[in-house]
């Protein structure tokens, strides 16, 4: 290794690392650690991933499902967009989310679905620009928050997210470093790319429905 290449990778070690903790610093006062401190929303968005990984139950998934079904037995969160990818008919994160919501009784008018949320990029925007929501809670772990937040800031989206458990029988550090990438793709996107959602479309505003008070 040259003198020169060394710099360029510490040089690039230093932007990277910069980023993350940029990253997550500029979203701590948007981040709700429990669900007893959630305040009341109309819409929470729940971010999609796997429910399986191979033929274990994925607890990223089931601590979001679960969280959600909570907020709204408690009457914290009136309704629901159901965000994740769509690849093939074998493969529906927001019908696999909806499922599992109906068998935990909550109704179906209070869900929708977003198939078009390949990239948490394309679930934030597209909250705001087909749902015609600019303001509701996120659902996902503390990391994923962070850059959600991050995304949803650079949007002019007033966004809080809980920040749910992660799984308990692993550390999760792989997760976390491609996490580490993943914000700088995310800086790459929203500050030089000016990326948008891959799909756009028409409207399809979420009406807004009266949030009960009974709890406060």
């Amino acid at each position: 290794m040259t003198k020169w290449t060394g710099i360029l990778l510490l040089l690039f070690v230093l932007v990277v690392a910069g980023i993350d903790r940029w990253v997550s610093w500029q979203s701590q006062d948007r981040i709700i650690r429990k669900i007893d401190d959630v305040p009341l929303f109309d819409v929470a968005v729940v971010l999609g991933t796997s429910k399986y990984l191979g033929k274990t139950l994925n607890e990223y998934y089931t601590h979001r499902i679960d969280a959600a079904i909570t907020l709204y037995k408690q009457k914290k969160v009136s309704q629901f967009l159901l965000s994740g990818d769509n690849a093939h008919r074998s493969y529906n994160e927001p019908w696999t989310m909806k499922r599992d919501l109906l068998k935990a009784e909550v109704p179906e008018d209070v869900i929708y679905l977003d198939y078009a949320g390949f990239r948490t990029l394309d679930s934030i925007v597209r909250t705001k620009k087909i749902f015609d929501r600019d303001r509701f809670l996120i659902i996902t772990q503390k990391f994923h928050c962070e850059r959600a937040l991050f995304i949803a800031h650079s949007f002019d989206i007033d966004a809080h997210c809980l920040a749910v458990s992660g799984p308990t029988h692993h550390s999760g550090y792989s997760i976390r470093l491609r996490e580490v990438f993943a914000r700088s793709k995310a800086f790459l996107d929203l500050f030089i790319l000016n990326t948008q959602p891959k799909f756009l479309g028409p409207k399809e505003p979420i009406a807004e429905k009266k949030v009960s008070i009974d709890n406060q």
